[in-house]
């Protein structure tokens, strides 16, 4: 039996090396690991290609990564929200580089890549610059782009509950894209906010088995975005 625990989020994301590929689960503010993406920021990994649905909000979180200069590509569907300030500032910039991918089309490349599947077709951005430079075949006498599975060397998950397996549970939208990135990524890194013994996970109540997972942390109050967002903070 592996015992999958880390001592501590800085434990976790200690080996992450400069220009990894980093997915980052969360939707907007749901979901999103800030413990462990902090961690990184203290880490100091640079040249960091990132994979989210967006691009972060405030000065916290995702977007704290970017804008302390560790990020050089983004990989995201929204690269623009209500409150996010860093990445747009950065990009108009030139300092940072972006690949905007529909979310439905995000989601399945990384799916992709956990099944083995090294690519597909969809009809999503067929007529748009997305399209441009890519394969296009005829189906049924529709139009197709072929898109790429997307992996990562790293993925960093927020959970609700977890075991020393890494099996894992999520608390309602948190569960998002997490469970396709802890399948696309070498290794997964996990921050749960509660462990509990192996075994007292009901089987049928699993969402990622443990197989999928690397390393597990505790972070038993973990912070979120919006919180930090309105009370004026950032990090570091």
């Amino acid at each position: 039996m592996i015992d999958k625990r880390c001592p501590s989020v800085a434990d976790a994301v200690a080996d992450i090396p400069d220009g990894a590929v980093v997915m980052v689960g969360g939707f907007g503010a749901s979901g999103s690991p800030i413990e462990l993406i902090h961690a990184l920021i203290d880490h100091g990994a640079t040249g960091l290609t990132v994979i989210n649905n967006n691009t972060g909000n405030g000065e916290v979180g995702l977007a704290a990564l970017i804008g302390n200069g560790q990020v050089s590509k983004m990989i995201c569907s929204f690269p623009r929200s209500s409150q996010s300030r860093v990445f747009p500032k950065l990009y108009r910039e030139g300092k940072i580089e972006l690949e905007i991918v529909p979310q439905g089309t995000l989601a399945e490349r990384i799916r992709a890549a956990g099944a083995g599947i090294p690519a597909f077709y969809t009809p999503t951005t067929v007529g748009t610059i997305l399209a441009d430079g890519k394969e296009l075949r005829q189906f049924d006498d529709r139009t197709y782009v072929m898109e790429p599975w997307l992996k990562a060397d790293f993925a960093l998950i927020k959970s609700e509950i977890a075991d020393p397996l890494g099996n894992l549970t999520f608390n309602k939208t948190a569960r998002n894209f997490s469970p396709l990135m802890c399948m696309a990524a070498t290794t997964t890194i996990v921050q749960t906010k509660q462990l509990v013994p192996a075994g007292d996970i009901d089987p049928e109540h699993v969402i990622t088995p443990g197989i999928f997972v690397d390393r597990i942390v505790e972070v038993s109050r973990p912070v979120h975005e919006d919180t930090l967002i309105a009370a004026g903070r950032s990090y570091p």
